[in-house]
């Protein structure tokens, strides 16, 4: 099965002055690796990728890939809410070094159903790599239901999983017990990995494992050998953190987490800042 395991929802570091720093990039990638992370996905939610241009959202892509290349599988988000524009950007994206492309559900103008199946067709039938649907209603005004993503699944040839973040375990649970073979159903939120799991899903895309990647890959490893007591003890372990991560907003929680380590500095672009000096206590106190 294709992006089963642990994917990292890298984040895009900047300098003091807000420019990409590509050093601290390399080092994030890399640190990820090292820890057994399965797959990397670029320019998500956690990469900001909403304040990057598209020159820059390409140089950090390209980057990734080259630094990934024979290791790890790295997957790109394209998406938006304009689905002729989406497919433009597919069609004159260079896709050397990229195995899949993460694609949110178009926000703000909220389509409705068949709207959403319309606008994945488009994006399917113009896509070289398999797709990879990304439901996050709390940020796109819009929840994909699990007709829709069966839809998709049952109808297209290469939209080949889906990014849950609507924090409905019934409804993974349902989209689980209804989906064609091959099919991923992957946890969008650390928290709910494990539970996600257990009922049948295939791994994360994790934020938390842009900075402890050798403990986000040992709670998934563990849990789809089925070794529950050990994912256990790792989940339980992680809970405060994950809890410490989400509090100021994502991806204010795992820049102060990278920076805390050394990795990269603290820096956002609005309308994002970063976490307050409460939420980085937290971090520091649970940090593995």
């Amino acid at each position: 099965m294709l992006f089963q395991g642990t994917g990292v929802a890298l984040v895009t570091p900047f300098k003091k002055d807000e420019t990409i720093d590509f050093d601290a990039l390399t080092r994030i990638t890399d640190h990820c690796i090292a820890g057994r992370a399965d797959y990397l996905v670029v320019m998500g939610t956690t990469g900001e990728a909403a304040t990057l241009s598209g020159e820059e959202n390409a140089q950090v892509v390209r980057h990734v890939a080259r630094q990934a290349a024979g290791k790890i599988p790295v997957v790109a988000g394209i998406g938006g809410n304009d689905t002729a524009k989406t497919v433009e950007t597919i069609r004159h994206t260079d896709f050397s070094g990229i195995s899949g492309i993460l694609s949110v559900a178009p926000y703000y103008n909220r389509p409705s159903q068949a709207g959403l199946v319309a606008h994945f067709k488009a994006i399917a039938a113009q896509s070289p790599v398999p797709v990879i649907l990304y439901n996050i209603p709390g940020r796109t005004g819009v929840n994909m239901t699990p007709e829709t993503v069966l839809t998709l699944a049952r109808e297209t040839d290469n939209i080949v999983a889906v990014k849950e973040a609507s924090g409905m375990l019934p409804q993974m649970m349902e989209i689980i017990r209804g989906r064609p073979e091959g099919f991923a159903v992957i946890s969008g939120d650390d928290a709910l990995t494990l539970p996600l799991i257990a009922v049948g899903g295939n791994g994360v895309i994790s934020v938390a494992a842009n900075a402890y990647p050798q403990y986000m890959s040992a709670l998934v490893r563990e849990a789809l050998n089925h070794n529950m007591a050990q994912a256990q003890a790792v989940h339980y372990r992680m809970l405060a953190l994950f809890e410490a991560l989400s509090a100021d907003g994502n991806p204010a929680g795992i820049k102060a987490a990278l920076h805390l380590l050394g990795l990269a500095e603290n820096v956002l672009r609005l309308p994002l800042v970063p976490a307050s000096r409460a939420t980085c206590e937290k971090l520091r106190a649970n940090a593995l």
